[in-house]
């Protein structure tokens, strides 16, 4: 019985070997594919990717976002339409407060916020600090650090203070492991690349140019990045936060199973730049505080928003069948994968 055994693989080595040999010897090198005029990145996305490995995360976020810039992820998918943002516009609107982008960006002294901040490097921390937690724990952070560190845009001595210290100053904001070693690491890149703490030259970068810069920092997603742009930069660009990518999912303006940057560049394509400051604001609000258009909510016929795109539905006026189907998955809710959703996006950037 061995012995056949060992026959049958001497019989199998000297093929196996050859075509080892084959792939080994005579394959050719693959050829790199150039890229169209059209759809080559601006020179702050080219600088960096050829700055990292097509291995690194870094190089993956930036392939991912110059392919989805493009035409988008769902190119077919045409919701939604100028009017429907219009409607969602004024209906929130009238249920919240118009918002209106303010002239000058404020840094707030009582609270962290969003991209609330002139200083871009500031902005992107307040915004770090507001991943995957509430406000009130956010503001937390925010307020801890400037009690340690006697602002917590003392950049020098927040460094030199290393990542234990840091990490017990929002350890009340949650996540502190995580969002200490991202913080920094982004102080220690911007340091060492322009020999200050500052990224206040993205004020006169382009938006692609801005946008590309921001995702080059471990720890900084589309959603980070587009809140900064968003509120610091004052760009209108359309970030999507829990709160937005489940509303929109309701009102089937994305495909149902599509993820958060999908989502994001999908509406970013799709929304008129009038309206991304005024919905992003209203539609995080209204998420929070919407019986039925929270996390978990249970459709009861009262919401507003919800009402105004069923019955356009039910009249035909958004569009044909499978945007009924939309609209209809949409207000399921799958309650378990939005707490999921709720919980785990932010820390993943």
């Amino acid at each position: 019985m061995a012995i056949g055994q060992a026959t049958r693989r001497s019989k199998r080595s000297p093929s196996t070997a050859k075509h080892v040999k084959s792939e080994e010897g005579s394959s050719p090198p693959r050829k790199v594919q150039k890229i169209k005029k059209e759809s080559t990145p601006s020179e702050a996305l080219k600088e960096i990717k050829n700055e990292t490995s097509p291995t690194t995360l870094k190089a993956r976020k930036l392939k991912a976002h110059e392919k989805n810039s493009l035409d988008g992820p769902f190119p077919t998918y045409l919701r939604p339409t100028p009017s429907e943002c219009s409607l969602a516009h004024d209906i929130l609107a009238s249920l919240h407060g118009r918002r209106i982008r303010p002239a000058e960006v404020v840094a707030s002294k009582s609270r962290a916020g969003c991209g609330d901040s002139p200083s871009v490097l500031d902005a992107l921390v307040r915004t770090i600090l507001s991943q995957n937690t509430s406000d009130k724990n956010s503001t937390r952070a925010k307020l801890s650090m400037d009690q340690v560190y006697g602002g917590s845009d003392n950049w020098e001595d927040i460094v030199k203070g290393g990542r234990e210290r840091l990490q017990e100053a929002i350890k009340c904001g949650g996540l502190s492991q995580v969002k200490s070693k991202v913080i920094l690491s982004i102080l220690e890149q911007v340091n060492d690349k322009y020999g200050k703490y500052s990224l206040d030259h993205l004020h006169e970068a382009s938006t692609d140019d801005a946008m590309a810069e921001l995702l080059g920092f471990d720890g900084v997603g589309p959603k980070t990045a587009s809140c900064v742009l968003l509120f610091c930069l004052q760009r209108e660009d359309f970030a999507v936060d829990t709160h937005v990518h489940r509303i929109t999912g309701l009102l089937g303006w994305r495909p149902k199973t599509a993820s958060r940057e999908q989502t994001y560049h999908h509406l970013n394509k799709r929304i008129p730049d009038e309206h991304k400051y005024g919905l992003h604001i209203l539609f995080v609000n209204h998420g929070k505080v919407c019986d039925e258009c929270k996390a978990g909510g249970k459709v009861a016929g009262k919401c507003e928003l919800r009402k105004a795109f069923r019955d356009q539905a039910i009249k035909g006026s958004i569009g044909e069948e499978t945007v009924k189907q939309e609209i209809v998955e949409g207000q399921k809710n799958d309650v378990k994968e939005e707490v999921k959703e709720e919980v785990k996006e932010e820390v993943k950037e």
